[in-house]
């Protein structure tokens, strides 16, 4: 039996929590997602991926950076955090492959104006109340054939697991990126969860799986026509 789920803010769009945000070492999580990603993908293709909830767009830049056929287009709804992306997206010298946009991750899609060859998102679904249209719009939005990677973290059973999981990830950093971590672990849903909310929606066999000792994945490939 997991921690009963505790919400945080939807959606995260102060200047101090972006750049808090920002400042969290994401490397070896953002590293490890694109790897997964591209395992399950294969190779761009040169079409669209939509990154929803994109935060300060580390991940999109990882991606380009490690497959020269990349191009994202990366959303969020949180203005600040989109500042900070455009930033880092310049900084890196990526403007001509990844498209930032504002847009909410429950009716994300239809701005994108392409095709799109994947819907990746990372950490998004534990910040949504009731993450059902945010899964079902991933769905709708991908083109047939294309791959959904959607990944985030797993609330844990006891209070105890939850303060390990702080304690070993967040270990030396702030007080402020410690509290955020142990409130997202606690508005995470479990794997059972997520697969049932899958099933509901259609999704029959839904591959969700633990892929680290916090992090659920849910990897789909769109039926083709």
């Amino acid at each position: 039996m997991a921690l009963d789920r505790i919400l945080e803010t939807e959606v995260m769009d102060t200047a101090e929590e972006a750049r808090s945000y920002d400042q969290i070492d994401h490397l070896e999580v953002n590293t490890r997602f694109v790897a997964d990603f591209l395992k399950a993908h294969g190779p761009c293709r040169g079409g669209a991926i939509l990154d929803i909830g994109t935060g300060t767009a580390r991940i999109p830049i990882e991606l380009c950076q490690r497959d020269p056929k990349a191009r994202v287009v990366a959303t969020d709804l949180a203005d600040h955090m989109l500042a900070l992306a455009a930033r880092n997206v310049e900084a890196a010298a990526l403007s001509d492959r990844i498209r930032l946009l504002k847009s909410d991750a429950k009716v994300v899609g239809n701005e994108v104006g392409e095709p799109i060859e994947a819907v990746i998102s990372n950490s998004i679904i534990h910040h949504i109340p009731d993450p059902t249209q945010a899964l079902i719009s991933m769905m709708h939005c991908a083109s047939p054939g294309a791959t959904v990677f959607v990944r985030d973290l797993a609330r844990p059973s006891t209070t105890e697991e939850l303060q390990r999981l702080v304690n070993t990830h967040a270990a030396g950093a702030p007080e402020q990126a410690r509290r955020l971590l142990a409130d997202s672990l606690h508005a995470a849903l479990t794997e059972d969860e997520v697969r049932e909310m899958l099933k509901s929606l259609g999704v029959v066999d839904a591959d969700v799986r633990m892929t680290s000792d916090r992090h659920w994945t849910w990897t789909w490939k769109v039926p083709s026509a």
